[in-house]
């Protein structure tokens, strides 16, 4: 079996420095490469013009002036969102946000956490928030395949049949849409409920593919994301994953991301 070749001897050992940030909870990877590009990053005082910058640790790193602190133990919190609620921030228009809710559902000593993925406004259930940028890049990859079960109240005529087809994928208005598997729960005359699992999670999926099929959706539920359940989390509430759920969640992400 062939080695492995050797690493080049002028690549520098250590991590991206958007890695390094993402996983100190600083903002997602993403984020820190637009933060870097507004000239908000510094290492020793100077700024950062790029987001290749290769580093051992973020010693000497600033964000906006400020040092940036080691990074704390990875922690996965589980809230149930209640419809009317950006997931964001802040809203320059002054809706509120996941963020007033997280004030009182959360303990008082975590972390700054951000959204995996996102809920619409009108979109209620399960949205899980970490202190990790790194996993939660990871958790949002398509490439991870990462599960996620909505159930959605319907209005309109639909078949078990309509419904299968999904499973071959489709495509709207240009847009493909992967497998999804979606199933007819319970209908009282044309209302029905739909359990639907995803696992692209593009924009708007759910909504789009039911109202191509014909249907108005008067509430979307995320009952699911990967291995986590919402079950009985109250409205509004949060709870903390266990360090065990947590670790089975690393081994399952080794196996589904593929980069």
């Amino acid at each position: 079996m062939p080695k492995a070749p050797p690493r080049a001897p002028d690549r520098p050992e250590g991590d991206r420095i958007a890695k390094l940030l993402a996983r100190a909870g600083v903002a997602s990877r993403r984020e820190v490469e637009r933060m870097i590009a507004d000239g908000r990053v510094s290492i020793d005082g100077k700024v950062l013009d790029t987001p290749a910058t290769i580093l051992q640790d973020l010693k000497g790193v600033t964000v906006d002036g400020k040092p940036v602190a080691k990074p704390e133990p990875t922690r996965l919190f589980a809230f149930h969102k209640p419809t009317g609620l950006l997931t964001a921030e802040n809203d320059p228009q002054g809706r509120p946000t996941i963020y007033d809710a997280l004030r009182n559902a959360l303990p008082k000593n975590t972390p700054r956490v951000m959204p995996i993925g996102r809920l619409d406004l009108n979109t209620e259930g399960l949205l899980l928030l970490t202190n990790d940028g790194e996993l939660k890049r990871q958790m949002e990859l398509p490439s991870s395949g990462i599960p996620r079960t909505y159930r959605a109240r319907t209005f309109g005529d639909i078949t078990q049949e309509q419904l299968e087809e999904l499973i071959d994928g489709i495509t709207i208005d240009g847009m493909t849409y992967g497998s999804i598997d979606a199933n007819l729960e319970r209908r009282t005359g044309r209302n029905q409920w739909i359990e639907m699992t995803i696992t692209e999670g593009k924009n708007r999926e759910v909504r789009r593919v039911l109202e191509h099929l014909g249907l108005q959706v008067s509430r979307l539920i995320r009952t699911s994301y990967g291995p986590f359940e919402l079950e009985d989390l109250p409205r509004g509430g949060a709870r903390e994953v266990r360090k065990h759920e947590l670790g089975r969640l690393r081994g399952d992400l080794r196996k589904w991301v593929h980069e």
